[in-house]
């Protein structure tokens, strides 16, 4: 299986954005935090020292998740994308049959996250199940929980 994510040219922009942030001026400063942690004295005890380098580790790991994300990434034209299927990049309204409430979820990345729509990840059982499917269609999926169906209310982008 590829580790390819699909993005959007403005998500895909941001995230470079990001990455020359922390790669620049981020780590400039959490050294400097670090240098004048040092300067307080005993390491072993210095709560200041000990939380800056807590600071470098999570930002290192976050410089390398982004290393790996961008460099697999693939980047869509939002303006091409059909509505008539369920496809990355496009917000699927769905309900569980049995159920009436209509759930509305962006299937893609968790870095292309839409405000008040939960992200659904393409490669996830739901996700796989829905891709190419059109607005009508019942889909079922197996969950931890046993076999489910949903139907496609719509499909937007």
């Amino acid at each position: 299986m590829s580790n390819e994510t699909t993005l959007s040219r403005q998500a895909y922009d941001r995230l470079v954005q990001e990455l020359e942030d922390l790669t620049t001026r981020g780590r400039i400063e959490v050294a400097a935090t670090i240098e004048a942690a040092r300067a307080l004295g005993d390491l072993k005890e210095n709560g200041d020292y000990h939380a800056a380098k807590d600071t470098q580790g999570k930002m290192e790991a976050r410089i390398r998740q982004l290393q790996a994300l961008l460099s697999d990434a693939v980047i869509i034209d939002d303006e091409a994308l059909s509505t008539e299927s369920v496809a990355q990049g496009l917000i699927v309204a769905l309900k569980y049959v049995g159920d009436d409430e209509v759930m509305e979820y962006f299937v893609g990345s968790i870095e292309e996250k839409r405000d008040g729509v939960d992200v659904l990840s393409p490669t996830s059982p739901l996700g796989q199940s829905l891709i190419g499917a059109h607005v009508g269609d019942l889909v079922a999926y197996d969950a931890p929980g046993g076999r489910l169906q949903v139907e496609i209310i719509g499909i937007r982008s």
